[in-house]
């Protein structure tokens, strides 16, 4: 099940980003692998407090959104999905500019984590 997990100022979420930032999530995980994944991912937006971010050893207030995917490993490298992983980059991305605006794009950062077979479970299975 990919699962977006998305740090950001809390002051971005002002009540409509939300639908709109799940929404293109989920979209640009589809984009990558169809309209079977997109209703599997999962997303959660995690509001950081003004004052409590840094870039480069400063506090910054700069929404500077960290997007984390993670998903099984064997995902990324598909052979019938050719760049997956540069096409989710700058699919999650271009999700958050969508939502937040274009000033944002230079400052996302989309981590991508490959979970081993056998490492995620689901209602209380590995799966």
């Amino acid at each position: 099940m990919p699962h977006f997990s998305v740090h950001i100022r809390e002051e971005s979420l002002d009540g409509t980003v939300e639908p709109k930032l799940i929404s293109a999530l989920a979209d640009a995980v589809g984009a990558v692998y169809g309209e079977e994944f997109r209703r599997l991912v999962g997303v959660d937006l995690i509001g950081i407090p003004q004052h409590r971010r840094g870039i480069g050893g400063n506090p910054t207030d700069l929404d500077a959104p960290h997007v984390t995917l993670s998903m099984r490993e064997a995902a990324y490298h598909l052979p019938e999905v050719p760049d997956a992983p540069a096409r989710l980059v700058a699919n999650a991305t271009d999700a958050l500019v969508a939502a937040l605006g274009e000033a944002v794009r230079k400052q996302v950062i989309v981590t991508l984590v490959g979970v081993p077979d056998g490492r995620t479970g689901v209602a209380g299975a590995v799966a």
